[in-house]
């Protein structure tokens, strides 16, 4: 029998050829046929486009370029497979995910698409963009997670990314997360979507939430009320996903019912949407922009439409829509208003509540944790509780450690008798006696870790922003901008990445300017690992005072710059005070799981590095620390450190830690020559309590960490600022270390 014998590119999508031929030399073809694309294997192509094809051949989907394909001919199959019986085609369908910020969207998107997921950034924006796939019923769901928004009012770039999508993308679905706890605000959000055309399927989650606020949802009601499909959800507890997976897959079918109640605009407001909706109709053929959503667009005074709009339209329209929309200037309320109707007729039906007089516990708690005379005092209590708890459950626990860093160091010297004494140093006292030092306070960061994560998962979090409204407001910055501050708790780089939430650029350069102030993790665990080295009982004490001076800090600078820069801002503070609902521990256990590796990784890595070229500069010329590059350099700006109490050493411990804060304690490791007795035994012997505290006043101010700084050079895109952020670090952190010196040396330290 004759074959035609052709190359795979010439394959359409969806078509099938049996392999014949694999050229190419033996590195292509034993990589290939370890894919299963050999001699009389069946392959099918799945995508071909821009030079690159996507292939199935088993059960597995391979990516080919174009020179792997020319390597490979086919002949052409249209019969089923032979050895199997026949299936039906797999097929892909592309499903949004949204819903406002804390409904549960990442818990859902984490165990639908689990390792299949990939996180980068929309094209040309900052804002973070996650996919994943997850296959049901013999159906590929490509899942896009949209980022939380309340609204699509393209305020922000987070609105304008997820409307945007939906809009040019045109997903078969939208599943939309609502939060039961909060059912009015959660449809807001659907009250947009169902203008925009895709089909929604709405996942009402956190029903225990809800049931614990007194708080019933009658999903039959809802479901008839909306005209949607519905589905209830707890996803902490992974009850509904599935229910999930298949509603969207029905719906997708034309299985599922779905007739949506639109929301209209208040009833003296009808013929101004009509005659929009005509004049829009008519004249502007606006692609896939829907024109009813178009009208309601104009209606609220959205500046992009709007624009779209007067480009597209006759000037004689585009004079009738503007002298309309002056006429009735008070259209924005018109569309809220409707919206607010038709969430009001729905919830009547579908929810019941407790009696408005009945306390919840939520309202008890708040009663004493958000009144102005409390909330701050009990912000700073819950800040020295941790470091108390730090010092009696982390610091033994680091103590431990650092014995078997000592224990392995030692256990390593005999296999270093006969090497180089450079090779030795190296391992011993540079990646052992630095990175190692580090890597000790593990027990630290976790305490940090859970404790934060505890705190932001039971709601507290949101009610220490707003304690602080009226402090952020003293420096001239409204609540949202005590997010970003607060993240810097964990680290300084996404805390600058956060303030991307306000919209005003004078009060997100002020945001990045106070960031640096905030003491991250890795400083509070240099802080808590020296005070309890340098001041023993007194340690809580000392550490308590000094992130007590960084807020003081940091609210000076605010009030100076303030003054100088944000006069006449207004500073408005609208947030979600979220219910106190029980912590979820495995979410608490992820965040701390994926926080401790990013810090492992990073003392295996930057801090590995940064520990053994240290340590090859503190030996080279001679082998000798007091005549090395690093004793040169270091006492050469030893006269600098005079004034602070600090010698070289500690001088130099504070240029490495420029690069990441732990690089301090690994580059004192090193130095000092830690050797058996391990740093917390050693410092008090060669550290004054007086220099211990002048140079963890300069460290706790000092220039962030490298990372950090690229971050703000890249957010604050003004160079004038970003010079000013790096001199006000330095200039704080020198006059504070020489105040901080002087007052201890008067105290007696």
């Amino acid at each position: 029998m004759n074959e035609e014998l052709i190359p795979l590119s010439l394959l359409k999508e969806g078509e099938e050829g049996i392999v014949r031929s694999v050229k190419g030399g033996r590195g292509l073809i034993s990589r290939l046929a370890s894919m299963g694309i050999s001699q009389n294997a069946r392959i099918r192509i799945l995508q071909s486009a821009g030079g690159r094809f996507i292939v199935e051949a088993g059960d597995a989907r391979i990516a080919l370029g174009w020179s792997e394909v020319g390597h490979i001919s086919v002949v052409r199959s249209s019969s089923p497979r032979e050895e199997e019986a026949p299936v039906a085609e797999q097929r892909r369908i592309l499903v949004a995910l949204a819903g406002q910020p804390n409904v549960g969207k990442s818990t859902i998107f984490n165990i639908l698409t689990g390792l299949s997921q990939h996180v980068g950034n929309w094209p040309g924006k900052t804002v973070e963009k996650k996919e994943g796939v997850h296959i049901a019923d013999n159906t590929e769901m490509h899942i896009v997670d949209l980022p939380g928004t309340y609204s699509l009012s393209a305020f922000s770039e987070e609105e304008r990314v997820a409307r945007d999508f939906i809009l040019q993308c045109r997903p078969d679905v939208i599943a939309l997360l609502i939060n039961a706890a909060s059912l009015e605000r959660s449809l807001y959000l659907l009250s947009e979507l169902l203008l925009l055309g895709p089909p929604v399927v709405v996942a009402v989650n956190m029903l225990d939430v809800a049931e614990s606020a007194g708080i019933r949802i009658n999903m039959t009601q809802l479901r008839k009320s909306l005209g949607i499909p519905v589905v209830p959800m707890i996803a902490t507890k992974n009850t509904g996903i599935q229910d999930l997976v298949s509603r969207v897959i029905a719906t997708v079918d034309g299985e599922e019912a779905y007739h949506p109640v639109i929301p209209g605009v208040s009833p003296d407001h009808e013929e101004v949407f009509c005659e929009l909706l005509n004049l829009i109709h008519e004249h502007v053929p606006l692609d896939s922009y829907p024109s009813d959503w178009v009208a309601i667009k104009l209606m609220e005074g959205d500046g992009e439409i709007t624009r779209i709009v007067e480009e597209r339209v006759p000037t004689t329209v585009r004079d009738r829509i503007n002298a309309l929309l002056i006429e009735h200037e008070d259209a924005l309320h018109a569309v809220v208003n409707g919206r607010y109707a038709w969430i009001k007729a729905i919830t009547e039906k579908a929810v019941s509540r407790k009696r408005m007089d009945e306390v919840l516990l939520t309202d008890r708690i708040d009663h004493v944790l958000t009144r102005p005379l409390w909330g701050i005092p009990i912000l700073l209590g819950v800040f020295a509780l941790i470091f108390l708890l730090t010092y009696n459950v982390g610091f033994p626990l680091q103590m431990i450690l650092e014995d078997g860093v000592g224990w392995l160091g030692r256990s390593l010297e005999p296999f270093f008798a006969s090497s180089p004494p450079w090779l030795r140093g190296i391992v011993i006292d540079g990646v052992i006696g630095g990175a190692g030092s580090v890597l000790t306070f593990l027990p630290i960061l976790v305490i940090f870790f859970a404790v934060l994560a505890l705190l932001e998962d039971v709601g507290y979090m949101a009610r220490a922003a707003f304690v602080m409204d009226r402090f952020m407001h003293l420096i001239g910055l409204h609540g949202k901008s005590f997010m970003p501050l607060c993240l810097g708790f964990g680290c300084n780089v996404p805390a600058i990445m956060g303030a991307r939430i306000l919209e005003s650029r004078k009060a997100r350069l002020l945001t990045l300017l106070l960031i640096p102030f905030v003491p991250c993790t890795a400083r509070l665990a240099v802080l808590t690992f020296m005070t309890a080295a340098l001041f023993g009982h007194a340690a809580t004490l000392v550490s308590w005072s000094l992130l007590t001076l960084n807020i003081l800090v940091l609210g000076i600078v605010g009030m100076a710059a303030s003054a100088l820069f944000l006069k006449d801002e207004q500073t408005p503070f609208i947030m979600e005070l979220p219910l106190y609902h029980k912590p979820n521990l495995r979410t608490i256990g992820m965040v701390i799981w994926s926080r401790s590796l990013a810090f492992v990784k990073k003392a295996g890595t930057v801090i590995v590095l940064v520990s053994v070229v240290v340590w090859l500069l503190s030996y080279w010329p001679e082998g000798r620390v007091e005549s090395s590059l690093l004793a040169k350099a270091g006492k050469f700006l030893e006269p600098l450190g005079v004034p602070l109490g600090l010698d070289w050493k500690m001088v130099t411990a504070l240029l490495t830690s420029i690069v990441a804060k732990e690089n301090a304690i690994a580059t004192l490791g090193v130095l000092y020559g830690v050797g058996d007795e391990g740093l917390v035994s050693l410092l008090p012997s060669v550290v004054s309590s007086a220099s211990g505290l002048s140079f963890l006043v300069v460290l706790m101010l000092f220039i962030p960490c490298a990372a950090t700084v690229a971050v703000m050079k890249q957010e604050m895109k003004d160079r004038r600022w970003f010079i000013l952020s790096l001199l006000l670090t330095l200039v704080i952190s020198y006059l504070g270390g020489m105040a901080a010196y002087r007052l201890a040396l008067w105290l007696g330290l």
